[in-house]
């Protein structure tokens, strides 16, 4: 964005705290919610945010609009702060294996239900992050799969395969409970 730019360029020409302060501002409820979604924890969540803006500002010099959008970017900061933290929690990996792949539009307005949603969350957490991160940013970031390949520096075939092999073992997992 034009105004993410020019608070940009603010920022490092001139150091300017204000545009700092609006460049935060305009992400942080957004940047935070992803991030609770992931962790599950408001006090964790916080932290994270934070530091995720702070690593942000001080990587400012290294960002190149060219490679990718600002927005896109900073979810990439998060994520990897995100996945930072658990590595420091050692989460238990589950494998997936290569099964047959279906269409996600119905699965997806179904797990839209708060208290399903929260189990799907904690079946989530427990994966690889590589997984956790596609699924968070197509979910909740609304990222389309081109815009996530970008985010990752994977091909977008990967990024659809791992989306739709997740979303067949969420199917198979929560099946049994008939709200999917």
């Amino acid at each position: 964005m034009e105004r993410d730019q020019k608070w940009i360029q603010e920022i490092l020409r001139r150091g300017s705290q204000q545009a700092a302060d609006q460049l935060v501002r305009s992400y942080y409820d957004e940047i935070y919610i992803f991030i609770y979604r992931q962790v599950g924890n408001r006090e964790d969540a916080r932290d994270l945010t934070q530091d995720s803006f702070i690593a942000a500002l001080r990587s400012l010099p290294s960002y190149d609009e060219k490679k990718a959008g600002f927005r896109t970017w900073l979810y990439r900061l998060a994520t990897y702060k995100v996945i930072d933290a658990k590595r420091k929690r050692k989460p238990v990996a589950v494998p997936l294996d290569e099964d047959k792949i279906f269409p996600a539009e119905d699965f997806v307005t179904k797990i839209m239900d708060k208290a399903l949603l929260q189990q799907i969350e904690e079946y989530v957490r427990a994966l690889d992050p590589t997984l956790q991160e596609v699924f968070r940013l197509r979910l909740y970031g609304d990222y389309s799969f081109p815009e996530i390949a970008s985010a990752t520096a994977e091909p977008e075939a990967k990024i659809k395969a791992r989306y739709y092999r997740l979303l067949h073992h969420l199917r198979k997992e929560f099946n049994n409970d008939a709200q999917i």
